[in-house]
Formats: structure tokens, C-alpha cells, sequence
């Protein structure tokens, strides 16, 4: 927790790379001082099928779930800080959207293997 989705229209990695795309996801999060480097996840999709004004255009929308408690002055600075970062390396992408969705602590559960390295 938190998680990172990039959702993304599968023609914009053919102009940029990806694994950029979401290490600039994983690198928002940690300089936001909102959430730590160890807890972040982040994840990308491409889709094949989608629908915009024209065919040309291209989108990268990020959603990132949060357990519930941070500040909207929190996750609007999350958000803020993401969209620079991502603008400035997508340049040519039509769309760059950022959505903060909060979590149910109490619905949300995980479990953990011990790490190799420990």
C-alpha cells in the first residue's frame, strides 16, 4: 500500500518507455513525503480498445489507492506532483490524468511473504 495503476493507451509505448513511466510513478511517491518508498506498489495496463476524440489521440491515467486518513491538501499534492513529473517526460501524450481513491482500512487486507533478502 499505496498502490499505483498506470492505465495507459497501448500506442504510448511505442513512443516512450514504460518501466520510465512507472518508475516516475514509484519516485512521485516517495518525494510527495505522503506515503514511504517501501510501501508503494505500481502496476500498468496497456489497453488496445479505447475511445477519444480522434484516433490519434493518447492517454496515460493513473490510479492510486490509499488507505483512508491522508488530507485532501495530501492527496492533492500526491496528484500534483505526479502530473509534473509525468507531463514533463510525456510530452506528446494527449491526456495525462491522476485520480486518488481512498481504501477502507477495514476491508482491505493483505498478506506478506518474508522477504528473500531477510
Amino acid at each position: 500500500m499505496p498502490h499505483f495503476v498506470i492505465e495507459y493507451s497501448r500506442d504510448v509505448q511505442d513512443h516512450y518507455d514504460i518501466k520510465k513511466v512507472m518508475q516516475i510513478a514509484y519516485k512521485s511517491g516517495v518525494e510527495s513525503g505522503v506515503m514511504q518508498a517501501v510501501d508503494i506498489k505500481v502496476r500498468a495496463k496497456p489497453y488496445d480498445h479505447y475511445r477519444m476524440l480522434t484516433e490519434s489521440d493518447s492517454f496515460v491515467h493513473t490510479t492510486i489507492f490509499l488507505l483512508a486518513g491522508r488530507t485532501d491538501e495530501q492527496k492533492e499534492h500526491v496528484a500534483v506532483t505526479l502530473r509534473k513529473n509525468l507531463t514533463d517526460y510525456l510530452t506528446k501524450v494527449t491526456a495525462v490524468s491522476i485520480d486518488i481513491r481512498d481504501m477502507n482500512p477495514v476491508a482491505y487486507k493483505k498478506r506478506l511473504l518474508a522477504s528473500a533478502n531477510n
